[in-house]
């Protein structure tokens, strides 16, 4: 079976069958969970220096941090499963 890549911007890549969850990085729960994971060394940071505005859970427990808005990534695996309808 092919892997499935998610584009999580600017040319980098994300396993798009690991992901558990893709939020918004402004609760304090989220907050706590992205310093944990850079404290673990489970910190994967591919905002090239721009604002995070997702943060992409995976199953392994990396957190993965994204300039993109939650709903462009959650958009772009819907149309790579070629489900259009966004339900």
């Amino acid at each position: 079976m092919a892997q499935a890549l998610l584009n999580a911007g600017f040319g980098n890549f994300v396993a798009a069958d690991r992901l558990i969850a893709i939020v918004s990085p402004d609760s304090a729960p989220i907050r706590r969970t992205v310093s944990e994971a850079r404290e673990r060394g489970q910190l994967v940071d591919v905002t090239c220096g721009r604002r995070t505005k997702a943060v992409l859970i995976a199953d392994s427990g990396h957190v993965i941090l994204s300039a993109l808005q939650p709903e462009t990534i959650a958009g772009r695996i819907l149309n790579s499963r070629g489900d259009l309808s966004g339900a």
